[in-house]
């Protein structure tokens, strides 16, 4: 029933850009954190950055001063831009949300999205 359908992936050339959207659809009573983790070929997954419901954000060393991740409440949405790509960014970036589905349940569990590959050529 819940589930996060991202979009956004792609081809680039280093240097470019992309914007990576997550929406999270369903019977969804609250959004906690929600964030973007990558894996790249032969690597372990790791975390690129994450933004807690009241705004605060996080990132990885690797992609600070680059990389921006928001989000719209209203929507349901995660975004990561992503700016001065380049070709180590190439991986499949995974949107997660944590998020409380059941009225008495009433505890966030952790959603993952498919997944989005994202490439940047040099």
């Amino acid at each position: 029933q819940v589930q996060l359908v991202e979009s956004g992936g792609g081809l680039v050339q280093a240097g470019g850009s992309l914007r990576l959207s997550c929406a999270a659809s369903g019977t969804i009573f609250s959004i906690n954190t929600m964030g973007w983790y990558r894996q790249a070929l032969g690597k372990q997954r790791e975390l690129v950055a994450t933004i807690t419901s009241g705004g605060n954000t996080n990132y990885a060393d690797s992609v600070k001063g680059r990389f921006t991740i928001s989000r719209d409440n209203a929507k349901n949405t995660v975004y990561l831009q992503m700016n001065s790509l380049k070709p180590e960014d190439t991986a499949v970036y995974y949107c997660k949300a944590d998020l409380v589905v059941s009225y008495s349940r009433n505890y966030p569990l952790p959603y993952w999205g498919q997944g989005t590959q994202v490439t940047v050529s040099s």
